[in-house]
């Protein structure tokens, strides 16, 4: 199994149990969320709750909770949104920090592209939700939620270059 950390505060973004397509020559990946459910699960196994003293609403689970999966299962914080110049401030000092754990073909490669993907993200801003990891690190990658158009689960996007690989 392949596991995606963020390379500036080492959370746990993604893994490879999440497909993903890249988009902007690579600089970022998009990711398929889903709703799911979680907590316990009524199970109907076909008995009669009235001949065995049930009521009506037994069967109903206080427990069970709608969460997204990706946002679940790696514990992502909802941030409030940002407007096109915070989030112009933001990139800026992200690719610094990014630019600075990059060499070679991969720095080039970022440093071509970012500015595409940027404006790219730009364009949707107001669509955007925007979550961080576990550590809460607003200096690290964002992660960026949206819902296409007529979709009822959201689609993630990464910056690619700002996570790392790990092998569990």
């Amino acid at each position: 199994m392949l596991l995606y950390t963020d390379k500036i505060s080492g959370d746990e973004m993604l893994s490879d149990s999440f497909p993903y397509k890249e988009l902007e020559n690579g600089v970022l990946w998009e990711v398929d969320g889903k709703w799911v459910v979680k907590g316990a699960v009524d199970v109907d196994i076909g008995a009669n709750p009235s001949a065995e003293g049930g009521g009506d609403d037994e069967g109903t689970d206080d427990q069970a909770v709608k969460v997204v999966d990706i946002v679940d299962t790696f514990r992502l914080q909802e941030q409030p949104p940002y407007d096109k110049k915070q989030f112009v401030a933001y990139m800026k000092g992200y690719i610094k920090s990014i630019s600075k754990t990059l060499e070679g073909e991969e720095l080039d490669c970022f440093m071509k592209n970012v500015q595409p993907a940027t404006k790219y993200l730009l364009g949707m801003i107001k669509e955007l939700q925007f979550f961080v990891g576990d550590s809460m690190n607003l200096e690290a990658g964002l992660v960026f939620a949206y819902y296409k158009e007529g979709a009822t689960d959201p689609t993630f996007l990464y910056f690619a270059h700002g996570l790392k690989e790990v092998k569990c």
